[in-house]
């Protein structure tokens, strides 16, 4: 089996045509979801900000960081966007930065990037989101907090991106047994998450110590929100 599905990325031909084309769907959908939402999380702080996540998460996926010999890993990207810019609006950065890797790099195949949209930019995210927020009281609590709370969901979200991957091989894969796919998926994203949760908890810290107000996990209510409750009451 080759190093590149332990990476995440999947390469034309890992699961068959139907399959593909179903996660492709599944990707569209989600994705329109996530642009429907993101309206609502778009404003003068986050605007800028997802940009340069953007940026961010596309120049160290290009970085790859050894696991075990003739295996590498990099950044996913789900729970550190999701942290920063919320769970819709990180979605569509991870995604913009996968389309951008596989019609410029090559780094995922053409076919299989419905199933890489959804295993790291809607699974990824939204899991990774779904960590950081109910760890979110002890991310509020203290720089340490907010640095061990980055860190498990990225860890989470990488493992479960994977097993997203191992998913879409049990129902249309094409190479080695199901066994053998899920127990390389899980023991090498058990180590690469570590990497991830690292990086993760590193950037997050590094921009809640300059900005605090724009990480999206640690804000309040949206001001204009509590105005149209107080005038309403």
């Amino acid at each position: 089996m080759s190093t590149e599905p332990v990476a995440m990325h999947m390469s034309d031909g890992i699961v068959d045509a139907p399959v593909s084309l179903a996660f492709g769907v599944v990707a569209i959908l989600g994705l329109a979801v996530c642009i429907a939402r993101a309206r609502r999380d778009l404003d003068d702080r986050t605007a800028p900000l997802a940009g340069l996540v953007a940026a961010f998460v596309f120049a160290v996926q290009m970085l790859n960081f050894p696991v075990l010999p003739g295996v590498s890993g990099h950044l996913l990207g789900g729970a550190l966007t999701a942290i920063l810019v919320g769970p819709s609006v990180g979605a569509l950065c991870v995604a913009i930065v996968l389309v951008l890797q596989a019609l410029l790099f090559a780094d995922g195949g053409l076919s299989a990037l419905g199933t890489n949209i959804t295993n790291m930019a809607l699974i990824g995210t939204g899991v990774g989101f779904a960590v950081a927020v109910a760890l979110r009281p002890l991310a509020r609590r203290s720089r340490a907090g907010l640095l061990v709370t980055a860190f498990v969901a990225a860890w989470v979200n990488t493992l479960v991106a994977s097993l997203g991957f191992v998913l879409e091989y049990a129902l249309g894969g094409q190479g080695p047994a199901l066994g053998t796919v899920l127990a390389l998926m899980a023991g090498f994203h058990t180590l690469i998450g570590i990497g991830e949760g690292i990086i993760t908890a590193l950037t997050v810290g590094a921009v809640a110590a300059v900005r605090p107000d724009l990480v999206y996990l640690l804000r309040g209510p949206r001001p204009e929100l509590t105005i149209r409750e107080g005038a309403t009451r």
